[in-house]
């Protein structure tokens, strides 16, 4: 006998999502969270992150993000929640530099609708955004602001209500695969399942194989917030998130979620950390200087003062790919982890993908650039 059909290990930005799906095929999943949902130490922690149909890199994103689409409307009409801030999207940057052009091909193979902004259009519809000379905007009309924690407590909250069991205050130590599933061990408690999801993030390593391990690493994302001068100007009406990638500079950002900060925070900074459990909070003084200067030219109206800051692991891979799939063939042990900062405009989609393929109900094409088979060892 074992305790369940699925057990699903780490309860934040895919955890959750593949906890709340899972619950719709069976009564008889687990999670376990070493903490609680949504603490403030995940890299569920920052408020808000962006939603967008439109991005640069390999097409085979997009069918993930529509069905993310509709999955975030179906968790808000589930939990009665409002999860999604259908503000729109920005993506800014030189009309011949390396971003706007990359992000126009991937956005064109796709179909995704989308329009682009003159420098003089930005000034017009959107003054906030100090523009150079040589800037365009392309504006994504099925964009906006992700609210992080009121998402993952929401679909905890609806798989439990589904019926799922959820363990927190629980810390995973070891998973072994046995011929009667696989056994998950917590200090001095063990249990036995049927399948097992890893979406622990930046505390997935000591969970994977030795080839896995080789292939990510922890990193650090910091995030940071300003003052509006009048915060009406920075509301989810008037303000689109952002990305904007404007020479040496970049940075991306959302709309005021409290009527006074505005997220704007630099792009592309992910750092190594040895550990998920030691990240350095506080902000260097070069981290401060250039977050500073460049919200001081992109943002006329921000105060250029750093008011909040904080910083989370989340777990890289060598490509820049997540890590989606089960670890080898016939393996019972799911992953759903390396997303490389980028995973939770995607995390319903992600969700749905894990569960229904940990359970054996239904299997994914497409998706060979993130299967864990592509780090294999010979």
């Amino acid at each position: 006998m074992t305790d369940g059909k699925l057990a699903v290990i780490g309860l934040g930005s895919i955890g959750s999502m593949a906890l709340w799906q899972a619950s719709h095929l069976t009564d008889s999943v687990v999670g376990f969270e070493a903490q609680s949902p949504a603490h403030a130490r995940s890299a569920v922690g920052g408020d808000t992150r962006l939603f967008r149909m439109l991005y640069r890199g390999t097409p085979k994103y997009y069918p993930i993000l529509d069905r993310s689409r509709s999955l975030w409307a179906e968790l808000e009409a589930e939990s009665g929640q409002d999860i999604l801030t259908r503000c729109g999207g920005l993506s800014i940057g030189t009309v011949g530099g390396p971003y706007i052009p990359s992000l126009l091909e991937t956005t064109r193979l796709n179909g995704a609708d989308h329009e682009i902004l003159s420098r003089e259009a930005m000034a017009e519809r959107y003054p906030q955004h100090n523009l150079r000379p040589d800037d365009i905007a392309v504006y994504d009309p099925h964009a906006g602001a992700l609210r992080t924690d009121r998402a993952v407590t929401a679909a905890v909250a609806a798989a439990q209500a589904n019926g799922a069991t959820v363990h927190t205050n629980t810390p995973i130590d070891d998973i072994q695969e046995t011929d009667d599933g696989v056994v998950v061990t917590s200090g001095d408690r063990s249990w036995t399942f049927e399948n097992v999801i890893v979406a622990s993030g930046g505390w997935s390593q000591k969970l994977m194989p030795d080839h896995l391990k080789a292939a990510t690493q922890t990193k650090r994302i910091f995030l940071s917030w300003f003052v509006a001068r009048d915060a009406a100007e920075f509301s989810p009406e008037r303000f689109p998130v952002f990305i904007r990638i404007s020479g040496d500079r970049s940075m991306y950002g959302a709309p005021t979620v409290d009527g006074v900060t505005v997220k704007a925070t630099l792009d592309g900074r992910g750092a190594p950390t040895p550990k998920a459990d030691s990240v350095p909070r506080d902000l260097t003084p070069a981290e401060i200087a250039e977050t500073t200067e460049t919200v001081a030219e992109f943002f006329p109206g921000l105060f250029p003062n750093i008011v909040r800051s904080d910083a989370f692991p989340d777990l890289y891979t060598r490509d820049g790919h997540a890590l989606l799939g089960h670890l080898r063939e016939n393996s019972r042990v799911y992953c759903a982890t390396g997303f490389c900062g980028a995973g939770f405009k995607m995390a319903s989609g992600y969700g749905e993908i894990a569960a229904h393929e940990a359970l054996g109900k239904r299997s994914f094409e497409g998706l060979d650039f993130l299967r864990p088979q592509r780090y294999k060892t010979n």
